[in-house]
């Protein structure tokens, strides 16, 4: 990418960027599958003609498991067919969908003497559903907390993980849509309980950012160290979306 007047982006190390004038393109790489974007037509159309690339597959439509769809008013981008995939292979594509992917209160914790689950499938589908929450914020919460157990999946752990299955059965067609809007505004919404994770009483970060009015980053995550007070778990929080709003604006400033 270098050889052809590409620079690397510092923010994400899989994005190239070429300028020329007021012009930019944008490419992002995956081992061997990219996605090409940009304002220079002429730059894209000479990309194609490359022969270090085996072939052009037109407008993005499917990417590592992703769903695009395109409208004049925005992009719509889901995990339909992994979702249906997903519940196939567990022998879930039947089940009694549910109205939350967890419920409240659950206090899930490791119970001394409780019946361990199968190691190897609980770390199978829930690194699935990890992937899954790349366009699912609604069960980025959930599946952070079933998360917590891969080293020792108990039957009450593996029953959170039916649980969030069981939602998607219900809501596979959720997705992320991004619309047309004409300012670039950045946002950021932060928050954290307080000891909820009843095993370490480590508190939970999360937080959203939106560009332009839409949703484009979120996370959910167990803090690092045990908050003496409400306020210091908030302000770890905080700081965590602090970063990802640095982040996000370094990065809006390399593509101009």
């Amino acid at each position: 990418m270098k050889q052809f007047g590409y620079k690397q982006s510092n923010s994400d190390h899989t994005l190239f960027l070429k300028r020329v004038k007021d012009r930019i393109t944008c490419i992002i790489i995956y081992v061997d599958d990219m996605i090409i974007t940009g304002n220079d037509e002429e730059e894209i159309a000479d990309l194609k003609l490359f022969r270090e690339f085996e072939k052009d597959l037109g407008n993005l439509k499917y990417f590592l498991g992703i769903e695009v769809l395109r409208s004049q008013q925005g992009i719509f981008i889901h995990q339909r067919k992994y979702i249906l995939d997903l519940l196939a292979e567990t022998g879930m594509l039947d089940c009694k969908p549910a109205e939350t992917p967890i419920v409240a209160n659950h206090g899930l914790q490791i119970i001394e003497g409780e019946k361990p689950a199968d190691k190897e499938q609980y770390q199978k589908m829930v690194g699935k559903l990890i992937y899954l929450s790349h366009t699912r914020p609604d069960i980025a919460y959930a599946v952070g907390v079933v998360s917590r157990f891969m080293h020792l999946p108990q039957v009450q752990h593996m029953t959170a993980v039916m649980r969030i299955l069981r939602y998607l059965k219900g809501t596979h067609s959720i997705g992320i849509y991004f619309d047309k809007n004409a300012h670039p505004d950045l946002i950021a919404y932060t928050d954290a309980d307080w000891a909820g994770d009843r095993d370490g009483r480590k508190s939970t970060s999360g937080y959203f950012t939106l560009v332009g009015g839409n949703l484009v980053t979120w996370r959910s995550k167990k803090q690092k160290v045990v908050a003496l007070s409400s306020a210091e778990a908030e302000f770890r929080g905080i700081a965590k979306g602090i970063a990802e709003i640095l982040w996000i604006w370094k990065l809006m400033n390399e593509l101009g």
